[in-house]
This record gives C-alpha cells, structure tokens and sequence, in this order.
C-alpha cells in the first residue's frame, strides 16, 4: 500500500514498463517508507483518443511519454507527498527518459478499513499491518 494506478499511451515495450514501475516504486518506497515488497501496481493502456492530459493553463507541452498516476493511499504528510513528487519525476526521467512535464499525479486518499489484502480481513484494523 498505497496502490499505484498508471494511465498511459498504448505503445510502451515491457521493459519500458518495468522501469516505469520500477522507478514509481523506488519514490513510494523513499517518500512513505513503506516495506520494499510492499507493491501494488496496475497499468491502463489506451489509445492516443482515450487518454486526454491537457496543461490546466499552465503552459505545460505533453509528448506520448505522458502518464497520469492515481495514487490510493491512507493520508501522507504534504510534505512527503512534495518529496514523493520530485523524486517521482527525477527517477521516471533517470530510469526511463520521460520528462516531468509529462508526469501528472493525483491523490485519493483512503482510511484503515478500506482496505484489505485477502482472507476477507481488514488488516489494518485488526494490527496484522
């Protein structure tokens, strides 16, 4: 936890996934501190005419590298979510060549018992995590 939901552009090799995967992980892992095998993952590919990510007026240019993240976490610190952001868009340029201007993120924020890893439990709430 948290889970990671990528939305991007049909077109990417596995292993330009894997590294894309690789380097979210490695900013959750620093930002959070959460456990290393702590990782869920997912990634949406779309046609260039399903995804759309505009600049909201901020003069922001979007290539086909672009990315929007869904973050679903239990609330984190501002500033760890600022860190996480940096680290995030210096780690997807370092590992993969995606500019940060193509990275957008978003937070949804969850409590303790929206979440469970299996056997219909909420360990969370039941202090298994």
């Amino acid at each position: 936890m948290p889970l990671v939901k990528f939305d991007i552009l049909e077109g990417r090799s596995t292993s330009q996934i894997t590294s894309m995967l690789d380097a979210a992980h490695r900013a959750v892992v620093d930002s959070f501190q959460v456990p290393e095998g702590d990782r869920y993952q997912v990634v949406y590919e779309h046609r260039a005419s399903h995804l759309i990510i505009e600049d909201t007026g901020l003069g922001i240019t979007r290539t086909n590298n672009m990315i929007m993240m869904t973050v679903i976490s239990r609330p984190r610190l501002q500033a760890a979510k600022q860190n996480f952001y940096r680290m995030l868009t210096r780690l997807l340029q370092e590992y993969c060549g995606i500019e940060p201007s193509d990275v957008v993120v978003s937070f949804v924020t969850n409590s303790d018992e929206d979440w469970s890893f299996g056997h219909g439990v909420a360990q969370f709430l039941t202090g298994e995590l």
